[in-house]
């Protein structure tokens, strides 16, 4: 037993290894065209990478800086990517955060194993993050799934696994991916996490209850009505006109993390409404 223990413990530290040093080489080629400055937080210091010594200095755990008027966390195992006039900062990628529970591993995924409808990587802003097999979004950014909804009544969920600025609901391909919060334009119909629902830079309602980290928030759609669910309760903020070739879309910032749950859902869904089909064309 102790032998086994061993070992699942000696491969943990070899994955957590092979992470950081695969992240660190990434860090010192992009700072070597783009002469930009890199920061990596782990457990309670900040390491600089030099753009120009290439040398690693150390400085103590601050908790969190002013970039643009507003505070940053510096979240611990995330890695911090800052310009060198400090007018800029973005979580690149919570590290163990995010890549928790994503059963990386060694072994191919074969096709059959992947699940129908995902989180789409050709389909995400330019510093969104996505690993569970396209189920968990984080860094900065929003993402659609790979197929739009085409059936009558559709379903699906996410689950909120880290506090900070997320959103969830539909958007057309249109909709600008790297710019957050989404619902400020035309192609996207988005509940936000101030708990206000947006279309066209316009609160169309508010929500009563906020969704707190560890909550499930389901998303109802029929081509007439979007609704949001907590928890399995109806949060009674219709949302009407939504229309187009509509995808699920999920953006994240500020340290937060959602899971997406196309399939395997934690709640029943309302009567009459499914998980989200492929249609044979797109197969």
């Amino acid at each position: 037993m102790n032998a086994n223990i061993n070992a699942n413990l000696s491969g943990h530290l070899v994955l957590d290894g092979f992470l950081f040093w695969f992240f660190e080489e990434i860090w010192k080629w992009s700072v070597a065209v783009n002469k930009a400055k890199f920061f990596s937080s782990e457990k309670n210091c900040i390491k600089s990478i030099d753009d120009t010594s290439g040398k690693y200095g150390r400085m103590n755990f601050i908790g969190q800086t002013l970039v643009k008027n507003r505070p940053i966390r510096f979240e611990r195992d995330c890695a911090i990517m800052a310009s060198l006039d400090g007018n800029r900062v973005s979580c690149l990628c919570c590290i163990r955060r995010c890549f928790a529970g994503s059963g990386l591993n060694h072994r191919q995924m074969t096709r059959k194993e992947l699940p129908s409808v995902v989180l789409d990587t050709s389909r995400m802003g330019n510093e969104v993050v996505i690993v569970k097999n396209g189920r968990r979004i984080c860094g900065g950014g929003a993402a659609l799934s790979n197929v739009p909804i085409l059936q009558n009544k559709a379903y699906f969920e996410v689950k909120l696994q880290q506090s900070g600025i997320w959103g969830v609901g539909l958007a057309t391909s249109k909709t600008d991916l790297n710019k957050v919060p989404l619902g400020r334009d035309a192609d996207s119909w988005v509940l936000c996490s101030d708990g206000a629902v947006r279309h066209s830079d316009e609160e169309k309602c508010k929500v009563g209850e906020l969704p707190q980290e560890g909550d499930i928030l389901g998303i109802t759609y029929d081509h007439i009505e979007l609704n949001f669910y907590l928890n399995g309760s109806n949060m009674n903020c219709p949302v009407l006109g939504a229309k187009g070739t509509l995808h699920p879309v999920v953006y994240v910032d500020d340290g937060a993390i959602v899971d997406v749950h196309f399939t395997d859902f934690f709640h029943q869904p309302p009567q009459g409404y499914d998980r989200i089909m492929v249609e044979q064309s797109l197969l």
